[in-house]
């Protein structure tokens, strides 16, 4: 079997997935990223609900409860909480050398989370589009573990942050790590602390750290932590 049909299959199989359409989850993102762009804590216990077919994300309970933000494919907007359109960005997406310091902006950072947890959600089933072109590298020893590896070519249909990453797995399938680009930077995404959601594991914890060339990771800036309190599919 192959890696990409044997991680699918230990999360949950794409069968169950396409029976699935939204997602909601109980959430808090933080970290240097945030910090330094002066939001340490507006994505602090939030609630996002998304499409599993459409990269479409809206968040509530945002800047400190005060404020909602919705991720659709065409627009970026903030809300207030009685559903009043505060501010709108049409047609979004960063530039290419956007910088850390462009998530000053809310809109820019209701954008950068949305396509981030999306993205983090929807994986590994997401490498199962038609358009995303996989093929297996060579295994990574990380500590005393040898995790196998997907390189992954995504289409410009697709909202990411980088059109090339690429995908650890554990011994159990399990996706452990993401490297990709990301606002200049080379970044390694760790997620570990899977649970079982209706059927679809999902990893609770994820934290991401510049790397070296190499693959080796810096242990400081913490540039995101996600945790993921709970969550419910339908």
């Amino acid at each position: 079997m192959a890696l990409l049909d044997e991680v699918i299959d230990a999360n949950g199989g794409i069968a169950h997935w396409e029976s699935l359409s939204r997602f909601t989850l109980h959430l808090s993102i933080g970290g240097t990223l945030f910090s330094g762009a002066g939001h340490a804590r507006e994505f602090k216990d939030v609630i996002a609900e998304g499409s599993t077919r459409t990269q479409s994300v809206r968040f509530t309970g945002i800047m400190g409860g005060e404020l909602s933000g919705s991720l659709q494919p065409d627009a970026i907007t903030i809300e207030s909480v009685d559903g009043e359109i505060l501010r709108t960005w049409s047609n979004p997406g960063l530039p290419f050398d956007a910088g850390p310091q462009i998530l000053s902006d809310e809109l820019h950072l209701i954008f950068f989370c949305g396509v981030t947890i999306w993205n983090y959600l929807t994986t590994p089933f997401l490498l199962a589009h038609p358009d995303v072109v996989v093929e297996e590298l060579p295994s990574w020893k990380e500590g005393a573990e040898m995790w196998r590896r997907l390189r992954a070519h995504l289409p410009p249909t697709l909202v990411t942050f980088a059109g090339e990453q690429i995908f650890y797995f554990d011994e159990n399938a399990l996706q452990r790590r993401t490297d990709h680009d990301l606002l200049g930077l080379k970044v390694a995404h760790h997620s570990w602390a899977h649970e079982s959601f209706g059927g679809i594991l999902v990893p609770t914890l994820r934290r991401s750290q510049t790397s070296q060339p190499d693959g080796t990771v810096n242990a400081k800036p913490v540039l995101m932590d996600v945790e993921i309190f709970d969550a419910s599919f339908e």
